[in-house]
């Protein structure tokens, strides 16, 4: 992490500089379609709780907080501290930055702040514009820098709103694709465009390219690099980026720090388990718990998945293979984690000696519903053993909810009095019963 002898001043005729280009880039993204995003109504700008935007580097988190305040038709001042010209600046220069946006946008009653936590005390800044009334709202790729200094400095005075790459009903917005009809003609539509991003997942600006692996590859790096190496001072940038790359490749996988740690060559554990959480800080990696009344068991058995299925093979160092089955299960969990914060639920994976469940969402102390996800079951052995992970955990769990998604079957399917529902990805990503 930066420390403030790493700081340099600007003068403020080249912040004036700096922020008159990206106003000019803000008016330009007036002249765009955009996808609507759910998570556009969770921003209140009403709100006097500062709004925490958090997600992976390049999920569309600037362009959702944009649409809520071109929706809202406040007046909004924007800075971007991801600038390479405003690398190094301390929050000693936040009060003029403050005094160039004044003069650049005039009065206004809402702050704009992109990836803000690039400049080291930042909190103390937004800390007295909350207390001056002005409303504001932030972007962060880092969730540990973000969660940890607002819970010390802003308690009670911020709402974090969680941002994953586009999910396949976003996915089919932009690409113009019928979500909600069940024609022969929509089905089969939608079937061929979740084959698709079933191999290039959501990245928003992969839409533009036509060969995405280099940007993808460039992402990783970006965030292995800049968020993470940079930012912790890594000395062993060679074992941490393999240990990385590795855990990409064999998403979704359990977590063994034991494992890791021989597998690497990395002397003590500590540094295995703070690897790891910078990769789930930087998010990178999402972790699913394991569904235990035992705290040790849910935090010492994480399953960690890839946020987004390109990641998982559109990059260098990459051998994830062609395993169909790990990338629905992929962006089931993220759809579920976009769909969990929303209502209020927990996902957790459920595994005793003789079976597994893939998931399980828990409102409070009650698992509300089991999901298996399995890419083709049309062979005898793979049905029953999908279907005999729902029974046996609707049998440890009291739940009468059981759902099996595959890549394109349809059925209800009545078993020793329970009834489990088989359907399509590709339909219940976007609400299709």
């Amino acid at each position: 992490m930066k420390t403030s002898k790493d700081s340099k001043a600007l003068d403020k005729r080249i912040l004036e500089q700096i922020f008159l280009g990206q106003q000019e880039e803000l008016q330009a993204k007036r002249k765009k379609r955009y996808c609507s995003r759910k998570e556009v109504g969770l921003v209140d700008l009403s709100s006097p709780q500062a709004q925490v935007v958090i997600g992976v580097r390049r999920s569309g988190k600037s362009t959702m907080c944009f649409q809520a305040l071109e929706n809202a038709g406040v007046n909004y001042a924007y800075a971007d501290f991801d600038d390479e010209h405003l690398s190094g600046m301390s929050s000693d220069q936040l009060d003029a930055v403050l005094e160039v946006l004044y003069k650049i946008y005039g009065n206004f009653s809402c702050l704009f702040l992109d990836e803000i936590q690039n400049v080291e005390g930042w909190h103390l800044f937004v800390n007295r514009l909350l207390r001056k009334d002005i409303r504001v709202v932030i972007t962060g790729s880092n969730a540990n820098l973000l969660s940890s200094e607002l819970a010390t400095y802003l308690t009670g005075r911020n709402k974090e709103i969680d941002l994953y790459p586009f999910s396949f009903g976003e996915y089919c917005e932009m690409k113009g694709i019928d979500q909600g009809s069940i024609s022969t003609q929509a089905e089969a539509f939608r079937r061929a465009a979740f084959d698709d991003y079933l191999k290039g997942g959501g990245f928003p600006e992969k839409f533009a390219m036509s060969d995405s692996s280099s940007y993808v590859s460039g992402l990783v790096k970006n965030i292995l690099v800049r968020d993470i190496e940079q930012r912790y001072g890594i000395t062993f940038t060679d074992a941490f980026e393999r240990m990385a790359n590795h855990l990409l490749n064999v998403s979704p996988t359990i977590v063994s720090v034991v494992d890791l740690a021989a597998l690497f060559d990395i002397k003590s554990n500590v540094t295995v388990r703070n690897y790891i959480k910078y990769l789930k800080d930087s998010f990178i990696l999402v972790e699913v718990q394991k569904y235990s009344p035992k705290s040790r068991q849910r935090i010492t058995q994480e399953k960690v998945y890839a946020v987004d299925v390109a990641m998982m093979d559109e990059r260098e160092n990459a051998f994830a293979g062609e395993n169909l089955g790990w990338r629905l299960e992929t962006i089931v969990l993220i759809e579920l984690k976009r769909r969990c914060r929303l209502n209020g639920c927990d996902v957790y994976y459920l595994m005793e000696r003789s079976y597994e469940c893939d998931f399980v969402l828990c409102k409070g102390n009650v698992v509300k519903q089991a999901i298996q996800v399995a890419y083709d079951i049309s062979s005898d052995k793979t049905r029953k053993r999908e279907i005999n992970g729902l029974l046996a955990a609707a049998k440890k769990t009291g739940c009468t909810e059981l759902l099996l998604l595959t890549d394109h079957d349809y059925a209800d399917v009545n078993v020793d009095e329970a009834v489990i529902k088989i359907r399509p990805v590709y339909d219940w990503c976007v609400g299709v019963k």
